[in-house]
């Protein structure tokens, strides 16, 4: 019952971020457009909405994520309530958790909100339903909330700013987490091998969650896969959050 209060309260706080109401006109504004641009590209133009409208869910929902989930609990420090709270019965990890919920029941909605959207755009141009693009938002889903949990990481000991750098670099870096093979199989010292399998492992690989192509061009989709990136991103949020919560439990805010 903390943890869901703390939750609701973090959902109400985040829902009158004015710039949360921005992003989500923006991806909006993306996913309608991509109309245009499918009549000005070459090739099928509900191929190109369906591309365009799943990359604006992923990338705003990114966005979203990364604003709001890095100021989260930097938020309560600075605004010294966070003493009044660890006042409480309350535990940090409690806290932490909560804050964690709510920011994922608002990117929910957000999201729930950009695939109305993005389906009806779709059935206005004669396409029909498949369940397949809700797997993709799915996965869609589960990325932002490994990115909220290392939103939070950051949040927990340092600026919104420098959070929201180095949440942002790990995104990146996840998307591309599939390069460490090529360097492990080029790098010839054991040593780099092993530091390089390491981060490889440790960093969040994010192109498990990214089956847009598969969804969009028809290709055959594995429920192995899907159910093993869920698997993978459930176990990545709660190591990122047992690690969060450590940090801020030793952290001293005398």
């Amino acid at each position: 019952m903390k943890i869901l209060t703390i939750a609701l309260n973090t959902f109400k706080e985040a829902i009158r971020d004015r710039i949360l109401y921005l992003i989500l006109f923006v991806s909006i504004f993306f996913i309608v457009f991509s109309r245009v641009l499918s009549m000005i590209t070459v090739g099928d133009e509900l191929k190109v909405i369906k591309d365009v409208g799943l990359a604006s869910i992923s990338i705003f929902g990114v966005f979203m994520a990364i604003i709001i989930g890095t100021n989260l609990v930097y938020k309560e420090i600075d605004k010294r309530t966070i003493y009044t709270l660890l006042s409480k019965p309350i535990h940090r990890y409690e806290f932490l958790l909560g804050k964690f919920l709510g920011l994922n029941i608002t990117l929910l909605v957000m999201v729930v909100i950009m695939s109305v959207v993005f389906f009806g755009l779709m059935f206005l141009y004669g396409s029909k339903f498949e369940s397949k693009f809700l797997i993709a938002i799915l996965l869609i889903f589960m990325e932002l909330a490994v990115i909220t949990a290392i939103s939070i990481l950051f949040s927990s000991f340092t600026t919104p700013i420098l959070s929201s750098v180095f949440t942002f670099f790990l995104y990146l870096i996840g998307h591309f987490s599939q390069n460490f093979k090529f360097f492990i199989a080029k790098t010839k010292a054991p040593i780099g091998k092993l530091l390089i399998r390491v981060l490889y492992y440790i960093l969040p690989n994010l192109e498990k969650f990214n089956i847009k192509t598969e969804v969009v061009h028809n290709l055959p989709l594995s429920s192995n896969f899907i159910l093993y990136s869920l698997l993978y991103g459930i176990f990545y949020v709660l190591a990122v959050l047992f690690l969060s919560a450590l940090i801020f439990h030793k952290r001293d805010f005398i």
